[in-house]
């Protein structure tokens, strides 16, 4: 008798087991399809941004080349001309990496057709506009305003079908989004049905065993490995919350760089005005001393702010690229070596906790050094002299090569930190606030993550993960 009961509890012992164990396998399978997919759509999200700001460099480069014909008709100062003689090349090569990222939407690829026309038609008006304008002695007759007409008909057909391809995109990546979302919470129903299985399965196995001594024992070696797998599914989990803070951190860089070209554009207009105006108004008006002043003050100021447009344009302007298979470790070496001055300075201790045999990264090494630069920078603002520890840190994780760059300093606080990467965003008395937007910049154009944790008090951590070579 005693014989059958404990035949019994040990089959119980054992279905319960196997079950846990199809349960736990299936929970697997079912989060690693889940992250591949979240890993596909995040690709596929930066793609569409990829676009966006492609299609919005596009029309920068068209009124870039109309608003220096205009310059030149009212100055007639060949200089005005510069940006429209480089307009073609810049136009054709950005319009070629338009077919090449949409090459797998038919329907795009038609659009853009048709827009390539258009701006062909626009060029070449502009073109021959400039040769009536030459020919007749630097004089505007009727031909040319009739051709001004035609030229603001093709130029609204313009816009309007960069805004049906800008939309489609938009639409992309809202549904892309939605994709990621849905998986996320997929991945989290996953792990929690995986908790509360695996947390019954082992009180199932504990109470069972606790009447035999030799299956108890068996019990709690069991119970160990679900707190392993348990603790591997809770590691999974941080892993996907982790790139879904970095996917945000996408979408809100690729918002700031659309909303900072908007800016450029409505700002450079009426500034090519006033300097035209200024131009004019100096030939018009006797020179005098006080005159001249004024005239100096207006161009000046013109120019710091053409120059504000342009750091802001550079900082969220993907960057052009010489990628290079490099080992991570080695750029850190280089930047702290350009740090060095400062750091010795004030007597800041460094740490590096750099892993052997990392696998190589593609990166720009120009690029990066400024990018890691920046940050060692910060970290030495924000400690305080003879008492600062910087620490570099490289893995694998996760397989990505992993860097991490903290320090003792001051730390960030919540409000703060949500707005780091925001350009003219800065807590520093003489900064800037395009540094770490620069940065960001940098690391997004090299498809790699970049964000920031930090504490009030303890000090900020700065980590930034690659894809391997």
């Amino acid at each position: 008798m005693l014989t059958s009961i404990t035949d019994k509890i040990g089959d119980r012992v054992r279905w319960g087991y196997l079950t846990a164990f199809i349960l736990l396998l299936t929970s697997y399978i079912l989060t690693f399809y889940s992250s591949q997919q979240v890993l596909n759509q995040q690709q596929q999200v930066h793609h569409t941004t990829i676009v966006i700001n492609t299609l919005d460099i596009l029309s920068s480069e068209l009124i870039d080349a109309e608003s220096a014909v205009r310059g030149y008709l009212i100055v007639k100062d060949e200089s005005f001309l510069n940006d429209y003689y480089k307009a073609p090349h810049r136009i054709d090569s950005t319009f070629l990496n338009l077919k090449w990222l949409t090459s797998d939407n038919e329907q795009q690829q038609k659009r853009l057709d048709t827009l390539h026309l258009l701006i062909k038609s626009k060029l070449n008006l502009l073109t021959l506009g400039l040769a009536i304008f030459k020919s007749n002695n630097a004089v505007i007759p009727d031909t040319m305003i009739k051709m001004g007409h035609e030229g603001k008909l093709i130029m609204d057909s313009i816009k309007m079908m960069a805004v049906k391809l800008q939309t489609e995109e938009n639409d992309l990546m809202a549904k892309r989004s939605n994709r990621v979302t849905t998986l996320s919470n997929f991945i989290k129903v996953i792990n929690i049905a995986s908790i509360v299985i695996a947390a019954v399965l082992a009180f199932y196995s504990l109470t069972t065993f606790n009447k035999e001594n030799k299956a108890k024992q068996a019990a709690d070696k069991q119970a160990d490995q679900f707190r392993e797998q348990l603790q591997l599914r809770v590691n999974e989990l941080d892993r996907l919350n982790t790139e879904l803070l970095e996917l945000r951190s996408i979408e809100k860089f690729a918002v700031t760089g659309r909303i900072s070209r908007t800016i450029a554009h409505e700002v450079r207009n009426p500034l090519t005005n006033i300097n035209l105006a200024t131009e004019h108004l100096r030939s018009e008006i006797q020179p005098g001393a006080e005159t001249e002043l004024l005239f100096d003050m207006i161009t000046r100021n013109s120019n710091r702010i053409n120059e504000l447009i342009n750091d802001l344009l550079n900082s969220t302007k993907a960057a052009h690229l010489n990628f290079t298979k490099v080992n991570i470790n080695d750029i850190l070496e280089q930047s702290l070596g350009f740090a060095q001055d400062r750091i010795d300075l004030k007597d800041i201790k460094v740490i590096k906790n750099f892993a052997a045999h990392l696998p190589q990264v593609l990166v720009d090494v120009e690029k990066i050094n400024i990018a890691f630069l920046n940050i060692i920078l910060n970290a030495v603002e924000a400690i305080e002299a003879q008492q600062g520890i910087i620490t570099l840190t490289t893995e694998n994780k996760n397989n990505r090569c992993t860097v991490t760059i903290s320090d003792n300093g001051k730390g960030i606080d919540k409000e703060s930190i949500s707005k780091l990467f925001e350009p003219y965003y800065t807590t520093k008395e003489k900064g800037t606030g395009l540094g770490l937007t620069n940065t960001q910049n940098i690391i997004l154009s090299h498809h790699a993550n970049i964000y920031a944790e930090s504490e009030e008090g303890k000090g900020s951590s700065f980590i930034i993960s690659f894809n391997h070579a």
